[in-house]
């Protein structure tokens, strides 16, 4: 089986990722399906329930398709409220793929469909009446290569907002964001620079704190530190644990030890798109339910 996540020929680049993620351009793109102009919903029954272990994500007989390519099996998966869950798994088993269902990113692809239920806070996104627009203001994406746009600091973090149509005082939204993402310390007197100028490190926290302006619920990120140096890695990790107060984060890493740090919860894809196992991190790493999750962990394979 070919690396369905490393597929170029038919998906969009991560700028272009990037922009549809946090912006309704995605409602007009031609390779998508008519959107519904809706609302998600997340007022029913699973929203209201309360309670840490509430789950914020769930997949149910979930299948994916790249053409005739199957790159995600049957996964079912509960993945909770404010915590970090760590996807860890080789190169081609459908980490990426799985993340880009949880916001509708697979939308943007051709050749991809879906089958099963992706439910966020109780509600099926594929359902029809889901605008994926919506869904994505809700999901923020952070992805693996620091990608500022070419504007200010500031015009960064406020991307979204605008093409959002979302209000208010913009100032206070702006620092609200950079503090979140650890950063505004570090250039609160440089907002009106170009976000290029920033250490790779820089970038990468401030894509963060573009992905959070807009308040989601939860905080999707692709090997958000891969690019980085030890330190700035680090400064993320750290950064990771402290967004899971406020919200759900979901992390696919190659790295097992980073994920051993800093996740609640492991999930174990393997080779042909199944989800091995999952459970809590000291689970996995410790005492695996599976030999083939053993041999991952333990560097017999991948």
């Amino acid at each position: 089986m070919s690396d369905p996540d490393s597929r170029t020929d038919s998906q969009p680049t991560e700028g272009e990722n990037e922009r549809l993620a946090s912006s309704d351009v995605g409602a007009s793109d031609p390779t998508t399906e008519p959107l519904v102009d809706s609302s998600i919903d997340v007022d029913g029954s699973a929203a209201s329930s309360g309670g840490e272990n509430r789950t914020v994500i769930e997949s149910k007989d979930l299948d994916v398709f790249y053409g005739d390519e199957q790159a995600l099996r049957s996964i079912d998966i509960e993945i909770p409220a404010e915590q970090v869950t760590a996807i860890i798994g080789p190169s081609g088993c459908g980490k990426s793929t799985f993340l880009r269902c949880i916001n509708r990113m697979n939308d943007l692809v051709d050749a991809a469909r879906i089958e099963g239920e992706l439910r966020f806070e109780g509600k099926n996104v594929y359902d029809d009446d889901v605008d994926p627009v919506a869904l994505r203001r809700k999901i923020g994406m952070v992805f693996q290569h620091p990608n500022p746009f070419p504007k200010s600091i500031y015009d960064n973090v406020t991307y979204g907002l605008e093409v959002q149509g979302i209000d208010g005082d913009y100032d206070e939204i702006v620092e609200k964001a950079l503090r979140r993402a650890a950063l505004w310390d570090e250039v609160k007197g440089q907002l009106d620079s170009s976000g290029l100028d920033l250490s790779g490190g820089q970038q990468q926290r401030l894509c963060i704190a573009r992905a959070i302006a807009p308040d989601p619920e939860v905080i999707l990120m692709d090997e958000p530190a891969s690019a980085l140096d030890p330190v700035a890695t680090s400064k993320i990790e750290d950064l990771i644990e402290d967004l899971a107060e406020e919200y759900t984060v979901i992390i696919v890493t190659h790295n097992m030890q980073q994920a051993a740090r800093i996740s609640d919860k492991t999930a174990v894809f393997l080779t042909g798109g199944e989800l091995v196992e999952y459970d809590d991190t000291s689970k996995i790493f410790e005492n695996p339910e599976h030999d083939r999750v053993e041999d991952y962990i333990t560097g017999k394979f991948g």
